[in-house]
């Protein structure tokens, strides 16, 4: 059973001429700044409950718009040239408070009320909330200490600017990976070629070898030569001039590991030389076969 004004005060009212409606007024008032008020004061309180949710829903809505808006632009400003010199586009929360509250003029409550639904909401308001460590989310709103748009609302002429130096940027990414390409390809095709330019040398010096080796076994064979075989770096010496050899030094150490893998008619030895130890080359074809071949 709901009670009447005139049973709240007194009978006919005590004096006051209320109709039904005029109390569904009065107690839309009392609820919508008392909300704790008991449910048995109002002729309909579900009804009034259900006006004053929805007031505070518009009231808070009216916040968060202001919030929005005002972010958006400060974040644009920053974008743009930051007229206002702003440190951060995270601007702090006493100062969004305070320009919310003051165009709003709303309460402290209706802008901590509009934090919580920020803070509690599962779609993209637009609107982040930071603490005092920007990397790490906040779960309640004692924790914020600024706000950020996440959405900078810019002017024509600055999209413009920014749409060019854009343009510009990735104009100029697209060049030098072109450039960057273009000289790898050019390093690619000098490695190519020099490799090949070094390969072709080493089958020249494998065959100088060849043939100073077996021209050392024959003239030994006709006691020209005091030794069947012949030292490596005396080869060496003998094929490539003093001021070559450091430039031919790689070109030489591929000679040398190709006939010791692939070359069975020079066998490498190790023989004591003039009381030294040195690896010597020997020619294991004896010269009639060498000469049937040719």
């Amino acid at each position: 059973m709901f009670l009447s004004p005139g049973d709240l005060f007194g009978a006919g009212g005590a004096g006051l001429s209320q109709t039904p409606a005029s109390g569904a007024v009065w107690c839309l008032e009392l609820l919508c700044h008392c909300p704790r008020a008991p449910a048995d004061v109002c002729p309909c309180p579900v009804c009034a409950l259900q006006f004053c949710q929805a007031k505070h829903k518009d009231v808070t809505m009216a916040v968060l718009h202001e919030l929005y808006n005002y972010l958006s632009v400060q974040a644009g400003n920053f974008e743009c040239g930051n007229p206002e010199n702003l440190k951060s586009k995270c601007i702090w929360v006493s100062e969004v408070k305070d320009h919310v509250l003051n165009v709003t003029g709303s309460s402290s409550q209706k802008f901590e009320a509009a934090l919580h639904w920020i803070l509690n909401s599962n779609k993209d308001l637009g609107i982040r909330l930071k603490g005092r460590d920007l990397s790490e989310p906040v779960s309640s709103v004692e924790e914020v200490f600024c706000l950020e748009s996440a959405h900078p609302q810019m002017g024509l002429g600055c999209r413009f600017r920014r749409a060019v130096v854009t343009a510009i940027m990735n104009l100029f990414l697209f060049f030098w990976s072109l450039i960057t390409l273009w000289g790898i390809l050019l390093y690619l095709r000098y490695r190519w070629r020099k490799m090949e330019e070094e390969e072709q040398a080493m089958y020249e010096m494998v065959k100088k070898i060849i043939a100073v080796v077996q021209d050392h076994y024959k003239e030994w064979e006709r006691n020209l030569e005091r030794y069947p075989y012949v030292g490596i770096f005396h080869v060496r010496d003998s094929l490539i001039p003093p001021q070559s050899r450091k430039k031919m030094k790689r070109v030489w150490e591929r000679a040398v590991d190709f006939l010791a893998s692939n070359e069975s008619r020079i066998q490498t030895e190790s023989h004591r030389v003039a009381g030294e130890d040195m690896l010597v080359w020997r020619w294991t074809q004896p010269s009639y076969l060498s000469d049937s071949e040719h």
